[in-house]
Parts: C-alpha cells; sequence; structure tokens
C-alpha cells in the first residue's frame, strides 16, 4: 500500500499525442531530404543542451520514451553541474538509412538508422548504429524524436519493403503477431511482476527478474518494485514488418523501485537522485525510470518455441524521485 501510495504521488502524466484527421490517402510519412533535415536538427539541440545542461534547448525536440528520458537527466546534470558539461563531445549521426512507413493519416512517423560517434573503440565488430525514431503528431506539429535504440549490425533485422520502396508499418492491434504492439507494454510490465512465457530469456526478462528476486531482502534494506504499461499518446508503440514476417517494435514501460532502511540504518542516495528529489528521505526512497525498448516480435504461425519476444536494446533513466 505504501508503494502505490507513493507510486501514486510520482507518476507523471502521459503527454498527449493524438491522432488528428488528416489525409485519408496512404503516402509516405516524409521524404528523405526533411527525414535529414529532421535528423540534423535533433543533433544540433541535442548537443546545445548537453553542452548547457540546459533541457530547454532540446525540448522541442524529444517526446515520448526519450523526452522523458532526456529531460530529467539534463534537470538532474544541470543542479549537479551548474556550469555546463565540462567534458561535452559533440554527437555526431551519419551514414543515415531512412525507414519512412507509407500510411494514411496521422500521426505519421519515421527511423533514422544511423552510424555515431560514441562507438568504444575502432573495433569494427564493437561497432553500434543508433536507430532514433521521430513523430508528428499533425501537419503543423513539429517532427520530435521519440525512441531512441543502439544497436549492432547483426542485430539489425531485415526489413520488409512495398512496391515503392518504402517500409511496411504495422498496426498497433496486429493479430498476426505473437503479441500484438499495442499488448507489448502491458505484457512486459505483467511479465516483470508475475513471470510468464512471453519474453525469451536474457538480460531484460529473467536475469532482470532475477537480480530482483536477489536484492529484494538486503541487511537493513527492503526493496520493492511496481512495473506500469506507458503506451498512450507520445508513448504509443512503433513497429516495422520484418522480411520473416514478424515485426521489429519499439515501446516504452515505466518502473518504481522503493528503497526502504530499517530504524537506524541510514539511506543514502546517488547525487542524481537527489537533484529530481522530492520529499525528505526519511526511512525510504522511491525511484521512478521510464525504459525505452526495441525487441523483435514473431509471427504468431511459428512453433510455440519461437513464439517468445526478443529483446534487442532497452534504456531506462531516471525520471524522478520521492522521500519519506
Amino acid at each position: 500500500m505504501a508503494l502505490s501510495a507513493a507510486v501514486s504521488a510520482l507518476a507523471l502524466a502521459a503527454s498527449g499525442c493524438v491522432t488528428v484527421h488528416g489525409e485519408r490517402e496512404v503516402v509516405p510519412a516524409t521524404t528523405k531530404s526533411e527525414a535529414a533535415r529532421v535528423l540534423a536538427e535533433f543533433t544540433d539541440a541535442y548537443n546545445a543542451a548537453d553542452k548547457a545542461y540546459d533541457p530547454e534547448l532540446s525540448a522541442d525536440h524529444v517526446t515520448g520514451a526519450l523526452g522523458e528520458i532526456n529531460q530529467a537527466s539534463l534537470r538532474a546534470k544541470g543542479k549537479t553541474t551548474p556550469g555546463g558539461n565540462p567534458r561535452h563531445n559533440p554527437l555526431e549521426l551519419d551514414d543515415a538509412r531512412f525507414l519512412i512507413p507509407a500510411k494514411a493519416g496521422w500521426p505519421r512517423w519515421f527511423v533514422a538508422d544511423t552510424d555515431s560517434n560514441r562507438d568504444v573503440d575502432d573495433d569494427p565488430e564493437q561497432d553500434t548504429r543508433w536507430f532514433v525514431a521521430f513523430v508528428k503528431s499533425g501537419p503543423d506539429a513539429r517532427w520530435e524524436a521519440a525512441y531512441l535504440s543502439i544497436l549492432t549490425p547483426d542485430e539489425i533485422p531485415e526489413f520488409a519493403e512495398d512496391a515503392e520502396g518504402h517500409a511496411k508499418p504495422v498496426e498497433a492491434d496486429a493479430d498476426d503477431l505473437a503479441v500484438a504492439p499495442a499488448r507489448l507494454s502491458e505484457e512486459y510490465a505483467d511479465f516483470l511482476g508475475r513471470g510468464g512465457e512471453s519474453f525469451a530469456d536474457g538480460q531484460h526478462t529473467s536475469d532482470w527478474r532475477a537480480q530482483r528476486e536477489t536484492n529484494a531482502d538486503r541487511p537493513g534494506r527492503t526493496t520493492q518494485w511496481v512495473d506500469q504499461p506507458l503506451d498512450k499518446g507520445d508513448f504509443a508503440p512503433l513497429a516495422l514488418r520484418t522480411e520473416d514476417g514478424g515485426a521489429m517494435v519499439l515501446f516504452t514501460t515505466r518502473h518504481f523501485e522503493k528503497q526502504t532502511a530499517a530504524r537506524g540504518v541510514p539511506l543514502t542516495v546517488r547525487p542524481e537522485v537527489r537533484a529530481l528529489l522530492k520529499g525528505e528521505i526519511k526511512r525510504s526512497v522511491t525511484l521512478e525510470r521510464v525504459s525505452n525498448q526495441v525487441v523483435t516480435v514473431p509471427a504468431r504461425d511459428q512453433r510455440d518455441s519461437e513464439r517468445r519476444v526478443a529483446f534487442l536494446n532497452r534504456i531506462e533513466g531516471l525520471t524522478g524521485a520521492a522521500g519519506q
């Protein structure tokens, strides 16, 4: 009950990116030249905000999961390092391939598959690609980055294309997949709490559940978790059809972690938590995180042993904290 109360106090209302009436004709979401311009503007805003640790400099260019993670991180860093980022290294995104779906109406979206300068070294086997998904809620709205995923080349699936060479979007309620994109957020939140058979074993599924079980009761401290779906408006899932009949899906979840200390045991937190803290830490602190993930979902007609959702990448960020 205490954790539920803390979660209610922390929970943020999902900002409203709603479908509006628009063209009924199936058309490409954008052009490659416009997509390149959008990517460049996002990169410039990202760098300006990172250099100054000022969330307002990128606020108009991010939304959804990436927006919450980016803005909260900048707010925290702006408080812990008010002079800006002394180690700023400008992000570079080039060698872009644009996956542009053709669809009717709004919102519209596309994915930029890019090379970045954030690889650890020059080893080709360590190369990564940044997948940035941009959404636009209406004809007069701005393109905003909603999802970021970082994949190695061998993790990138082969995407299906239509006759004109456009990426094929998958409807949120598609019934030809093992799990419909619209259900992924809820299914994942439920899996983390109860387990199940929908997700393949790995770092972000079975391993995470095992880690939680290990950390739930430590000397002088207990930890509880609440996981929530986050799948409306700006947080709606985005899915592209893959050549094998399945899909690559981007989706979001929200997670709360409550740490409670025994009487007389001090509860300390990191500076970035303190920077986002509301209330006073007496015996407990509840941490709020948003998680942005990308998975492959197999076609429904696969054999049962091959019908599990597989994680490719997950990025989470601290977005709030409350002391009690």
